[in-house]
């Protein structure tokens, strides 16, 4: 939990949901859409540009939703393309039996830029979409101009030797737990502002959140997009191959962000993957947890444009 000073004073979650239909006039959420990549169905959403290239790829963590990126992306205003993947459920894969493995997420991917002719892009990536975007550029032959590993889960090499069950993983045993039934958006606001993960979310990220992370079902209730054993299947699949040996591989500008308050300094290195990074470079972002992205996104975008001026 973000310490009392970092915290935002607190919206009445009914002022949320009535926002929520505002939200949706003011920005034009793009639809999900799909692009066959001979396995499977890639999901995804675009965001045009003035221009293309340069071009940018967003990647989100577990549990998540691209539309999250929306706000960020509005305030870089990029001239180039930009597209967000949806990595959730596209593979049907069973946590129990090995989950989804990120090394099949990054090959999807890299064919996906592929078929999309994403040239050079420079990729933002956040906890798992950070270290798949380590994975396609280093396993699979992307090519980008940079890259931005936000909170990048790199975790202890021990971890990705052997295998485990879903309830002795640290994180696929709790998000398998993980409530999935409201009856309505107030009463998931209201639940979502009691739990310390969502502790010092930007206000729009939370309307964003409930609006497009969860989805009402034939029974009249709502239930999240990411289901808890879509995420329990991606953790399961983490620790299948170690993003270590590949820091060494890659070329382009890279800068790590961490988050100065985040929950996973006891599991992950960061200066670590800094040095193994040939171009590597850090920044760290005071007053943030974990999900720094979804707590400071104008930071998180005013960090971004740097980095692209920089590099471009």
């Amino acid at each position: 939990m973000l310490p009392a000073e970092n915290r935002k004073q607190k919206v009445p979650a009914g002022d949320i949901v009535a926002g929520m239909a505002e939200n949706s006039k003011k920005h034009e959420m793009m639809k999900l859409r799909l692009q066959n990549i001979g396995e499977a169905e890639f999901p995804y959403l675009f965001f045009k540009g003035e221009v293309s290239p340069p071009h940018l790829i967003f990647m989100h963590g577990t549990g998540f939703i691209p539309w999250l990126w929306q706000p960020v992306i509005e305030e870089i205003s990029p001239r180039g393309d930009a597209w967000a993947p949806f990595i959730c459920n596209y593979r049907k894969c069973d946590p129990e039996k090995g989950g989804l493995a990120w090394a099949v997420v990054a090959e999807d991917l890299a064919r996906f830029c592929r078929i999309q002719k994403i040239r050079e892009p420079l990729f933002v990536g956040h906890s798992m979409g950070a270290t798949v975007s380590v994975m396609a550029c280093s396993l699979f032959g992307l090519k980008p101009r940079g890259l931005i590993l936000i909170e990048p889960i790199f975790l202890p090499e021990e971890f990705y030797n052997g295998s485990t069950v879903v309830q002795d993983h640290p994180l696929a045993s709790k998000a398998i737990k993980r409530k999935n039934s409201w009856k309505n958006e107030e009463e998931a606001i209201v639940y979502l502002k009691s739990r310390a993960l969502f502790d010092g979310w930007d206000e729009q990220m939370l309307r964003l959140y409930v609006e497009y992370g969860m989805q009402k079902q034939k029974e009249g209730h709502l239930a999240l997009t990411f289901s808890p054993q879509d995420e329990a299947a991606v953790f399961m699949g983490g620790r299948k191959t170690s993003p270590w040996p590949l820091l060494g591989s890659l070329t382009c500008p890279a800068l790590v962000v961490e988050a100065a308050e985040t929950e996973n300094k006891k599991y992950v290195d960061v200066k670590k993957i800094v040095a193994g990074l040939r171009q590597g470079s850090y920044k760290s972002i005071a007053g943030a947890g974990h999900l720094v992205c979804m707590q400071k996104p104008k930071e998180i975008a005013g960090i971004i444009k740097k980095f692209n001026r920089e590099i471009t």
